[in-house]
């Protein structure tokens, strides 16, 4: 098995891996449908449903929204749709199935072969797989077809391209320049925030030497006007709602949700009129969590005007300066599980969603109930399990993360840094989300840290520049 291994190590790892994870997609067949992807299925088949009242329709004809990356939503919806063809929706659903195993199955296995390019030992190789395979986490993010699972995909192979170019200091030739370019594409849209990672992290790649400057700011170019031509004319030809703006402003409204919680009594009558027209002000406080800003923000008002949105935010500026540290406890309380490791928010998608059964789809999982059962306590146990369910503990993650960036800085490898600035990005990403220690929003980071460790163990075994 170790010379399979090592001989042929993109293919024995997938095979490992696809086996491993067989008794999963076994019992889970045909996939494992949370509320997002279900509603992402109907706004494909023109149902209306709720994300056709987040914003202004651009054609209420088009209930397809940018909520969702409309990609992920058509690949999801097209697949969804062979099988209704011959009215059996689980085949559909498997064929996206098959289609997201293969992704993540494929790109942990390029990780493995990337691993063997840095020359990091096989036995950590190794630990590398079983963790791939055996970590229930793994396979039940790959029978979830939710978006994060391809992205976290793509964000793995963005890492390993960067790392490339400054490990291995690589010409950057035309053929790198097509797949980069596509890389970025592809991240873009499949999350609607990838843009971010990609303007805060790629450029930073111009510091590299001069030769390879002018070819990484023409793909940064390309990239960022490829993006505003989808953006700004492909959606908008296709009467394709964007995303509501409420989706980027969940501290903000958690910080005011919490100030009228504490504050009520300091609110004048033109601030409540101002915040009223934007988040609905007398069941404010009540809708208030600390940890999770949805049921703050679904209250937004879709139709507020750019100048309802100018007059709230001199209201929030002039609330935080009467009480400063109520917002400091707002944002904290939304996102300190990122940082902390003893914070759990578990749980993995396991249930039947009954969205599709509501609209008469017969979606449904087979007869294994015992077997899905012992899965989910097992998936669900994990995270507790001493030392080895920190695997996949958000705060821990990022400590590690820290970790490494203070090491190389101490070491004065700043370049190499580099490498770890889209996992910086995807966790600010994370601070600015609506839940607190949310592991989807986290996924691309704990799938990638594997990977990172082992660029990491490259970079400090070179002597110092």
């Amino acid at each position: 098995m170790t010379i399979l291994f090592k001989k042929h190590t993109f293919l024995f790892s997938f095979i490992f891996i696809i086996i491993g994870w067989l008794i999963y997609i076994i019992a889970f067949y045909p996939c494992i449908l949370s509320p997002d992807p279900s509603f992402q299925i109907l706004q494909f088949l023109g149902i209306d449903n709720k994300y056709s009242y987040y914003s202004i329709l651009l054609d209420n004809n088009v209930i397809i929204t940018n909520h969702h990356p409309v990609v992920h939503t058509i690949l999801l919806g097209l697949c969804t749709s062979v099988g209704l063809l011959f009215d059996n929706i689980n085949a559909g659903l498997f064929i996206y199935s098959i289609i997201q195993i293969t992704v993540l199955a494929s790109t942990f296995s390029y990780t493995i072969c990337f691993m063997k390019k840095l020359k990091i030992s096989y036995k950590y190789q190794f630990i590398c797989l079983l963790i791939y395979t055996l970590i229930p986490v793994f396979p039940f993010y790959a029978m979830s077809p939710v978006k994060d699972v391809i992205f976290g995909c793509l964000i793995i192979v963005y890492i390993i391209t960067i790392s490339r170019f400054i490990i291995f200091k690589d010409d950057m030739k035309i053929t790198n320049i097509i797949s980069i370019l596509l890389l970025n594409i592809f991240i873009f849209l499949f999350r609607n925030n990838g843009i971010h990672i990609i303007i805060l992290s790629f450029p930073f790649l111009l510091i590299l030497k001069s030769s390879n400057r002018h070819k990484i700011l023409i793909t940064l170019v390309l990239t960022l006007v490829l993006y505003c031509s989808y953006k700004k004319i492909l959606l908008p030809y296709y009467k394709i709602t964007p995303a509501s703006i409420r989706e980027t402003l969940s501290i903000p409204f958690q910080q005011t949700a919490r100030y009228v919680l504490y504050y009520d009594n300091d609110v004048s009558k033109d601030e409540r009129e101002a915040i009223d027209k934007i988040l609905g002000y007398d069941t404010l406080a009540s809708r208030y969590n600390p940890e999770k800003a949805d049921s703050v923000k679904n209250e937004f008002n879709r139709f507020s005007t750019a100048e309802d949105l100018e007059k709230y935010f001199k209201v929030w500026f002039q609330q935080f300066l009467k009480h400063p540290l109520v917002y400091i406890e707002a944002t904290l309380n939304n996102t300190y599980g990122y940082f902390y490791p003893f914070k759990s928010n578990w749980y993995i998608y396991h249930h039947e969603n009954p969205v599709l059964k509501q609209h008469n789809f017969d979606y449904h999982f087979n007869s294994f109930d015992n077997l899905r059962q012992y899965l989910t306590n097992f998936g669900e146990f994990f995270i507790f399990i001493p030392i080895i369910g920190l695997t996949i503990n958000i705060g821990f993650s990022t400590w590690i993360l820290f970790f490494m960036i203070s090491y190389l800085l101490y070491k004065r490898k700043y370049k190499e840094i580099i490498c770890f600035i889209p996992m910086i990005v995807v966790l600010l990403v994370c601070i600015a989300s609506p839940v607190n220690t949310y592991f989807r929003y986290a996924l691309p980071n704990i799938f990638a840290m594997p990977t990172m460790i082992a660029i990491f163990l490259h970079i400090v075994r070179q002597k110092s520049l």
